[in-house]
């Protein structure tokens, strides 16, 4: 067990000399770091496997590079971080750490944190690469925007800045891992936290963020609940699904699962929201308030001018929509292609 950072939480000062313009790493040093995320477009995952074998043996055969792998685990609230260190001619250095009531990103951030002091300060070690599961949260260490995690943030980027000023050819390399890739070194880290079962001996306090994310998470269940198991999203409402074929459930996450994909436009999120709440100048929703008018399509090949007809059957409309599938970002492609379905204009719809 790593004692050294005990003090798990920094402090943070917003004008510390890392954070001022013309001082910051991201200014002085900016192609000293990367990152290499996996791309299903540009990688295969036998391709990304073995590029990470051979990065993996390339740092291990190199006196001067050392490689991180870093994971973290959460069991009955209690968050452990595990880090492996892999140095030329070294035997693996082990460290975990846990803690109570914290959330996973601080975990990671912590993780990082600890990996990076123990990398950089190792003697000949000009080129660190770590290997993590959870890449948005190494590229919070860059964020200059405010965010809960700048702490930490403060912390690395001051190793960092002395690490890039001492030798210009120190680089460090944030490559992602897919967590259920089986890659075996990442394997080998999963498997010892899975097998390490913390005991606490002292009370733990309760962190903001921890108490946010857990309010939030209980707002989310019961949201969840509400949307499924009654009338309140309304009979007509259309599911969707996302890019896996989960249901798209409500959330509060960066504007939410439906908003990212057509909140850029008025105009389309107008139509979204018609048609997926079926509340559109379509024969289907008019036939509920005046029975005794003409509902047929201009199509003449259905009596009731319904959602389901305009996006499967009628056709005026691009056939673009498949039937079996109800992924949300078909939908929206079927409603980028016609633009004068679920309009307000009679005579396009």
């Amino acid at each position: 067990m790593d004692n050294c950072f005990n003090e798990i939480y920094p402090s943070f000062n917003s004008l510390h000399p890392e954070l001022l313009p013309g001082n910051r790493i991201i200014d002085t040093f900016s192609n000293h770091f990367s990152f290499h995320p996996f791309s299903k477009c540009k990688n295969s995952f036998k391709e990304w496997i073995q590029k990470l074998d051979n990065l993996a043996i390339e740092s291990l055969e190199s006196p001067t590079s050392t490689l991180v792998i870093t994971n973290v685990s959460i069991k009955n609230n209690i968050t452990m971080s595990i880090t492996h260190i892999h140095i030329h001619d070294h035997s693996i250095t082990k460290m975990l750490h846990y803690a109570m009531n914290v959330t996973s990103t601080e975990a990671k951030l912590f993780a990082i944190r600890c990996s990076i002091n123990q990398a950089i300060n190792t003697n000949n070690i000009s080129k660190v690469k770590i290997i993590t599961d959870s890449l948005h949260s190494a590229k919070k260490i860059f964020d200059l925007f405010l965010h809960s995690y700048q702490s930490y943030s403060n912390f690395v980027l001051k190793e960092l800045w002395i690490f890039f000023f001492w030798n210009r050819e120190n680089t460090i390399k944030f490559w992602k891992c897919l967590s259920y890739s089986k890659w075996c070194l990442h394997n080998a880290i999963d498997k010892d936290t899975k097998l390490f079962s913390p005991v606490l001996l002292l009370l733990c306090k309760q962190l903001w963020d921890f108490s946010k994310k857990s309010k939030c998470d209980d707002i989310i269940k019961t949201w969840k609940m509400t949307f499924q198991a009654s009338d309140s999203k309304g009979k007509h409402f259309l599911d969707l699904v996302d890019g896996d074929d989960n249901p798209i459930k409500p959330s509060y996450i960066r504007g939410g699962l439906w908003l990212k994909f057509f909140s850029y436009s008025n105009s389309l999120c107008a139509r979204v929201s018609r048609a997926i709440t079926n509340h559109a100048l379509i024969s289907e929703y008019r036939l509920r308030f005046f029975p005794r008018e003409d509902f047929s399509c201009l199509c003449r090949s259905y009596s009731i001018k319904s959602r389901s007809h305009i996006l499967h059957e009628c056709k005026r409309f691009n056939n673009y929509w498949n039937a079996r599938k109800y992924s949300i970002s078909h939908f929206v492609l079927f409603l980028k292609l016609n633009l004068g379905a679920f309009t307000f204009h009679n005579d396009s719809i």
